[in-house]
C-alpha cells in the first residue's frame, strides 16, 4: 500500500514539474529557461527536479511523450466514430479547437525549434511523430477499409503527411494570425478532411 501510495506521490510530482516546465519553456525559451526557474515555478528544490529528470533535454522528453499518448488517444477516438459522419466531423473540429491554443502552439512551436538545434531532442521528436504517424495510417487505413476502399501504402501516407501538415499549420497560425476566422478555418478543414477520407481517388 505505502509503495502504491509513493508511486502516485511520485507521478503527480513528475507531472507538477513538466506543468511548471512547460510554463517556463514558453515564457522564457528552452535555452532561457533555468533548472532553478523551473524548481521555483514548480514549488520545490532543483534536487527534487534532478530526483525525476536528468536534465532538460528528459524533461522535454516527457512533454513529448505526454503529447504524444494524447495525439494516439486522439486517433483512437477517430478510429471509432468515423463510423458516422457526424461523429467524425465533431471529432476533427474538436482537435482543430485544440491545436488553436495559443498556449499548446507555443510550447510545440518552441520544442521543435529546439529539435533543429539539438540532435538529442530531435531524435526524441522525430521518434514521437514516427509512431503516431504509424497509429494515425492504421486508423485512416481502417476508415477507408470499411468504405470499400484498398489503397497501396503510398496512399495512406500521402494521407498520412497532408493530415500532419494540416493540423501543423493550424498550430502556427494560432500564433502567427491570433485574429483568425477560427469557427471558418475549422469548418473549411473538417471538410477538405472528410472529403480525403472518404474519397474514391486521391
Amino acid at each position: 500500500m505505502e509503495q502504491l501510495i509513493d508511486c502516485k506521490r511520485g507521478d503527480a510530482r513528475r507531472l507538477q514539474i513538466l506543468a511548471a516546465a512547460a510554463r517556463c519553456f514558453c515564457e522564457h525559451g528552452f535555452h532561457g529557461a533555468s533548472i532553478s526557474q523551473i524548481s521555483k515555478a514548480a514549488g520545490m528544490s532543483p534536487g527534487h527536479i534532478y530526483h525525476y529528470f536528468e536534465n532538460k533535454d528528459a524533461i522535454i522528453g516527457a512533454i513529448v511523450a505526454q503529447d504524444l499518448e494524447h495525439r494516439l488517444a486522439l486517433t483512437e477516438i477517430l478510429r471509432e466514430v468515423a463510423n458516422t459522419r457526424c461523429g467524425l466531423r465533431a471529432h476533427v473540429a474538436e482537435a482543430i479547437t485544440k491545436q488553436l491554443d495559443p498556449y499548446a502552439a507555443a510550447l510545440k512551436v518552441e520544442i521543435v525549434a529546439e529539435a533543429g538545434r539539438n540532435p538529442k531532442v530531435a531524435q526524441i521528436v522525430r521518434e514521437a511523430d514516427a509512431v503516431g504517424r504509424k497509429g494515425l495510417a492504421a486508423a485512416i487505413r481502417e476508415i477507408r477499409s470499411r468504405s470499400g476502399y484498398i489503397d497501396d501504402e503510398s496512399i495512406i501516407e500521402g494521407i498520412v503527411e497532408l493530415f500532419s501538415a494540416l493540423f501543423g499549420g493550424v498550430l502556427l497560425r494560432s500564433i502567427t494570425n491570433p485574429g483568425l476566422d477560427s469557427e471558418a478555418l475549422t469548418s473549411r478543414i473538417v471538410r477538405i478532411i472528410e472529403a480525403t477520407l472518404y474519397a474514391n481517388r486521391i
